[in-house]
């Protein structure tokens, strides 16, 4: 039956406590988020030996996880897929009402199967959880009830356990579910931790948005080829000048017989000896030999915190800090574009 909100508003009036003052909302607040931390705190007690040889299993494993759920365990079940994606492990949703309507076909031979579940005993469970054992594949339960249908018929048991909702009729998933999620994570980062997984890596799989700016590397928006300004050791003032000039950066790298960078000349670096017969001067007499250089895999962020550290508008990137051969260059412009 639905009511409309004049009627809601009426039966709220009736069966419950009116709140009227902005202390009773905090208290409620508070308490809420009172209850499911102590629940969290609870769940770091439960992670056992079985976690550890579920991550071991995953990690091991070359094909993919398949998360299922029914209800607000399927929403974390979606959130624990993204999470997993974005970090690494190829994963999969698989809704559970779905799944045991078709959608089991999706399952490979070699996928790991990952059940979320407060109860492990919906009817949708336990319709599911005999059809994924005669597939032969691995079940992994993330259950609240450890004597459950689903923790009895699982390969493994990841202990999500919530005592009470922090719903007043303990009826809505609240503590339960971010009991769940915070698992997920744990289990997710373990398995980011096993590999390795970098900064660099990271960025691969978030091109886009703030986080894909922010994980952005030096060799997605440098110059190169022949917008670098290059000029050789033996190169004439009257060179510098002209390649400083066409280019546009306010800078220009020296290069040595092995082209490797020995040096750079900047617009100020000419400023500072126009009274000297600039023209008569040696490249090696005013150009800097010690220049600050960056490789083409650092986070276009950390370079523009370099640059503004330093008071510097360009950066030559190099192939590596030993051979230093230039490949590009970036201007802070460049950075700051991107990453605001």
């Amino acid at each position: 039956m639905h009511y409309s909100y004049k009627e809601n508003k009426k039966l709220s009036n009736n069966k419950a406590l009116v709140l009227k003052s902005s202390k009773q909302i905090i208290e409620i607040a508070k308490s809420v988020i009172d209850q499911e931390a102590q629940a969290i705190h609870k769940l770091s007690s439960l992670v056992d030996d079985q976690f550890s040889e579920v991550v071991n299993l995953l990690y091991n494993s070359s094909d993919r996880l398949v998360v299922t759920g029914i209800g607000k365990s399927a929403i974390i079940a979606n959130k624990l897929v993204a999470t997993l994606n974005s970090t690494g492990q190829p994963a999969m949703f698989m809704h559970a009402a779905d799944a045991i309507h078709g959608d089991l076909g999706m399952i490979q031979k070699n996928d790991v199967i990952l059940c979320v579940s407060k109860s492990g005993s919906t009817p949708e469970i336990k319709v599911l959880v005999p059809l994924i054992k005669n597939l032969g594949n691995k079940l992994i339960a993330m259950v609240s009830n450890k004597s459950s249908f689903l923790a009895n018929n699982s390969d493994y048991v990841l202990h999500a356990f919530a005592d009470k909702e922090a719903c007043p009729n303990n009826l809505a998933p609240t503590t339960s579910t971010t009991v769940q999620l915070v698992l997920g994570d744990a289990l997710a980062v373990a398995l980011l931790k096993m590999r390795g997984f970098s900064s660099n890596d990271f960025a691969k799989y978030h091109p886009g948005g703030a986080l894909g700016a922010n994980m952005l590397q030096v060799e997605d928006i440098m110059h190169t080829g022949k917008k670098m300004p290059v000029v050789r050791e033996n190169s004439s003032m009257k060179s510098v000048i002209f390649e400083m000039t066409k280019k546009s950066f306010g800078h220009v790298a020296v290069k040595n017989k092995e082209n490797r960078l020995i040096g750079i000349i900047t617009d100020g670096d000419l400023r500072r000896h126009i009274r000297k017969a600039l023209l008569d001067l040696n490249v090696k007499e005013i150009m800097s030999s010690k220049p600050m250089l960056i490789c083409k895999e650092e986070l276009v962020i950390n370079v523009l915190q370099k640059m503004n550290t330093n008071k510097i508008t360009c950066l030559f990137v190099v192939n590596n800090l030993k051979e230093k051969k230039p490949i590009g260059i970036i201007h802070i412009h460049d950075c700051i574009r991107y990453v605001n």
